[in-house]
């Protein structure tokens, strides 16, 4: 859309935990539009977490999985600018909204990669490792840091 932005849509909140990110999170978990199916599995992922570590930290499950989220955030990434026919790798701040969307997906997408038996469990186990900061999202996010701060020297291009 080139003059307006298009509307953002209200969601509604999960019904266990009451929470708007828990459903933006099982609406990217969602395949095939099997969002019973995604609840379940994220549910299931914050009973094993609950399970696992929960009782150690004592904090909720929901808790450690925003604790998670927070975790594999990137706050920096790097974006292509073309200037005088070089092509220049410009470190930007991330939109909030992105931010989200982006550590979500990771999430998402690393734990589908993981060994396991069932998607509950990956997911879990991506869950717990972002906690502790290790993992491969939470790896992901330092590779952008770390691309970014590689380019500082080119921050005066940014748009």
């Amino acid at each position: 859309m080139r003059k307006s932005k298009p509307k953002k849509r209200i969601l509604l909140p999960d019904p266990k935990f009451n929470d708007v990110l828990v459903t933006r999170f099982v609406n990217d978990l969602m395949v095939d539009g099997k969002k019973s199916i995604a609840f379940r599995i994220f549910y299931d992922a914050i009973d094993i977490v609950e399970e696992k570590i929960g009782k150690k930290e004592e904090k909720p499950a929901l808790e450690i999985w925003k604790q998670a989220l927070e975790n594999i955030t990137p706050q920096v990434e790097v974006k292509s600018r073309r200037v005088g026919g070089a092509t220049f790798q410009v470190p930007t701040e991330i939109n909030p909204m992105r931010k989200r969307a982006l550590s979500v997906k990771n999430m998402i997408l690393f734990s589908r990669k993981r060994s396991g038996r069932n998607m509950a469990e990956k997911l879990a186990a991506e869950i717990m490792a972002a906690y502790k900061e290790e993992g491969a999202a939470y790896k992901k996010k330092e590779d952008i840091h770390r691309m970014a701060e590689a380019n500082r020297a080119f921050a005066h291009f940014r748009f």
